[in-house]
């Protein structure tokens, strides 16, 4: 089996040759596999001074909302129009974090352009997909030498692993849209979770790959001790000389770190990406190398963006957020020509230069470093073996030395050669393997409300309901998991429920969430309508004086999933847990 993948960044084509030994996923079976790391920006550059940047998530739509191009190619025409004519086309960048930071995400989101205007966000990352998928489409057919079919390729999406389920969703509506895949083969697509991804990828990681920044001893003739940045140019070199072609082999072995790994091992991934910081802790279950997720999934909107975030809030200080909003739209070549200028100057930054780039850091920045380090004061974060440093932030000197005098020796640092494709390379391996995280960790308690026999003493009379002479408590939490639960892959909790009268059609129940564990009523505070669990009932009518709708929910994989049966007829009954329909 021939896997692959696609890089929104640098339109790169990747293949995996699977080896027939290891465990074949089940489920559906593709010939290839592809990979998409929908990124927010990233570190590595293109421009002048901006060395090695691939190629940065924005996107320009035409004046009557079609869509014109992407990457480099949409900046730089949108950096040629003339003023008076680029403010009739929509120009949008850095819309990914959109998809984390709005309270209320719906099909109905909209984001707004460089001029002003407010376009649909499913609409944005609908035409993004399309783009991917038509290029990687196209680079198939090439080496193929004949019209590739897309229904031979899983797809594989990778999203922050602090993404709620309305995001996640969001992307997955964004990929049936762009026909991506269809809504009657939803197993062709996966999301993935970045640091998930990126922890795959690095157990395999052998000697040549990486950079161990605790070494006292030089790897490939380099002493990290010395220089960190000395360092990363050296590898990045390296892997730029192994891309010869646009197709090049990834390999699918074991690599020297897994002989150092053992039973029950624990090691942290830490994703600095453009716009989250993602942390996740798993440890190694032998003999098939299975991981088991420690502790949630932790991080929050702490990437490199938010520096460029920072330098435009001093400009606005500086010269007045009206003349800046102005400035975006009337000069917007001049607009990007100062970012461009301000990313040269940020890359620069280095713990070592004596003369000063006049930039300070965001805040973020620092609000990470402090979350860093409560995460490893965690009994799940003790004794550590590795930390692996990826994403396209890691290359930041400044984030290495800064984590290199938290940790003080505690374990080893870890940054692999390919840093901006190690997620992309995981998301592979996963598509290829999605069995192979076996234990996550609920990031929070989900459950429904329902009514409970009334209890004196124990529930608050205002939640008591008289019905036919019984006392009811309303209100009541059912909780299915519980934030921080471990649950296990294919594990479900299992409800029943009946419809309130024999012609129902649809039982509609809502989902409710909160980040604390133990959770009494839904109007306990915290506590929020999340999602919506539809049960279609209709042609499963029976003689049955009441039906029972058993109902399985899995809450192990990276979506949550819905399946339900008639207790009376075993006829299965189509669920979902929407999460965008508040």
């Amino acid at each position: 089996m021939v896997s692959g993948y696609f890089d929104n960044n640098k339109l790169e084509w990747n293949a995996i040759l699977k080896d027939t030994d290891q465990n074949v996923p089940t489920g559906p079976t593709f010939a290839v596999v592809v990979a998409i790391d929908f990124g927010t920006t990233r570190w590595e550059g293109g421009d002048p001074g901006v060395s090695n940047q691939k190629t940065p998530t924005t996107i320009l739509l035409t004046p009557d909302r079609k869509f014109h191009s992407f990457g480099y190619a949409a900046r730089d025409f949108y950096h040629d129009l003339d003023p008076t004519e680029s403010k009739h086309w929509l120009y949008l960048e850095k819309f990914k974090m959109k998809l984390h930071t709005t309270a209320n995400l719906s099909i109905d989101t909209d984001l707004h352009a460089a001029n002003g205007k407010r376009v649909k966000a499913l609409d944005i990352f609908a035409y993004a997909l399309k783009f991917f998928k038509d290029q990687a489409l196209k680079e198939l057919s090439d080496q193929a030498g004949s019209e590739f079919d897309n229904a031979d390729v899983r797809w594989v999406i990778t999203v922050p692993a602090i993404w709620k389920q309305p995001a996640k969703q969001f992307m997955r509506e964004a990929a049936y849209k762009s026909e991506l895949v269809s809504r009657d083969n939803p197993e062709q697509l996966i999301i993935a979770l970045e640091p998930e991804a990126a922890s795959i990828y690095c157990r395999k990681l052998r000697l040549h790959q990486m950079i161990d920044l605790g070494s006292k001893t030089a790897v490939n003739g380099y002493n990290p001790t010395e220089n960190v940045g000395a360092g990363m140019t050296q590898a990045k070199e390296h892997v730029r000389r192994n891309r010869q072609s646009r197709t090049f082999l990834v390999e699918n072995v074991i690599g020297e770190l897994w002989s150092e790994l053992e039973e029950g091992d624990r090691y942290v991934v830490v994703d600095c990406g453009g716009g989250t910081v993602d942390l996740t802790v798993h440890q190694i279950r032998l003999p098939e190398g299975h991981l088991k997720e420690l502790y949630k999934a932790s991080g929050g909107p702490y990437g490199s963006i938010g520096v460029d975030y920072e330098f435009e809030k001093l400009l606005c200080k500086i010269f007045g957020p009206d003349f800046i909003d102005q400035f975006k739209v009337k000069r917007p070549a001049a607009w990007v020509d100062l970012m461009i200028a301000f990313e040269s100057r940020k890359r620069a930054a280095a713990p070592d230069r004596t003369n000063p780039l006049n930039i300070n850091l965001p805040f973020s920045f620092i609000d990470y470093y402090k979350k860093f380090r409560e995460l490893f004061e965690k009994p799940e974060v003790s004794n550590i073996k590795f930390l692996f440093l990826v994403g396209g932030f890691a290359e930041s000197p400044l984030l290495q030395q800064a984590i290199q005098t938290m940790l003080q020796g505690r374990c080893r640092i870890i940054i692999p050669h390919d840093v901006g494709l190690t997620i992309l390379k995981g998301a592979v391996l996963f598509g290829l393997d999605p069995g192979v995280i076996k234990v996550r960790r609920s990031p929070l308690t989900y459950g429904v409300g329902v009514l409970n026999r009334y209890v004196e003493g124990k529930h608050p009379p205002d939640k008591m309901l008289v019905k036919d002479g019984t006392r009811w408590c309303t209100d009541v939490f059912d909780t299915f998991i519980a934030s921080d639960q471990s649950v296990a892959l294919g594990e479900t909790v299992k409800r029943s429920y009946t419809p309130a009268k024999p012609s129902q059609q649809v039982i509609v129940i809502h989902v409710y969430c909160s980040e604390q564990e133990q959770v009494g009523f839904i109007s306990d505070p915290g506590v929020r309508k999340c999602g919506t669990l539809r049960l279609d009932v209709s042609g499963t009518e029976s003689p049955a004086a009441r039906r029972e709708i058993q109902t399985l929910m899995q809450f192990g994989d990276t979506e949550i999933r819905a399946m339900a049966i008639d207790v009376a007829t075993s006829r299965t009954v189509k669920a979902s847990i929407d999460f965008l329909s508040q």
